[in-house]
């Protein structure tokens, strides 16, 4: 994969991963309003596991959509292959926090793989603002 093609991967990434928590919000919209037990889960919707379900919803959308706007950005900006690189694994590697929150949700996982999405989200975005700084060239 040359220099022009680095952030395919995280529009990729990232496409795919908004229609995958796109679906997982028509569930829990099912599960708060059209289930056999629905007025249970929603009166108990703004706290624990529900709380933590809504939780995953919202930032892997979040991240699936800072993916894409990266990915994009990738193609465009002219930065060095390493620092695209960096950026574009630092970003898909964010995709663990929520993800790592259904983890914990529906396995008890630990919360290490939130810890670390979020770690490396953050770092692929400032890493990226850092690196456009940087840049004698940066038009898109």
């Amino acid at each position: 994969m040359g220099n022009q093609n680095e952030g395919r991967k995280n529009l990729v990434v990232g496409f795919y991963a908004m229609a995958g928590f796109m679906l997982y919000g028509f569930l829990l919209i099912y599960l708060r309003d059209f289930a056999p037990n629905a007025a249970e889960w929603a009166a108990a919707y703004g706290n624990g596991k529900h709380f933590e379900a809504r939780l995953a919803h919202v930032h892997g959308n979040l991240f699936a959509f800072l993916n894409i706007v990266i990915g994009y950005l990738l193609f465009k900006l002219d930065i060095s292959f390493k620092q695209k690189q960096l950026v574009s694994w630092l970003a898909i590697l964010g995709m663990l926090m929520p993800v790592g929150i259904l983890l914990e949700l529906l396995l008890s996982a630990s919360p290490v793989f939130v810890l670390i999405g979020a770690i490396c989200m953050t770092a692929s975005v400032f890493m990226l603002g850092y690196f456009i700084s940087k840049s004698k060239n940066t038009v898109i």
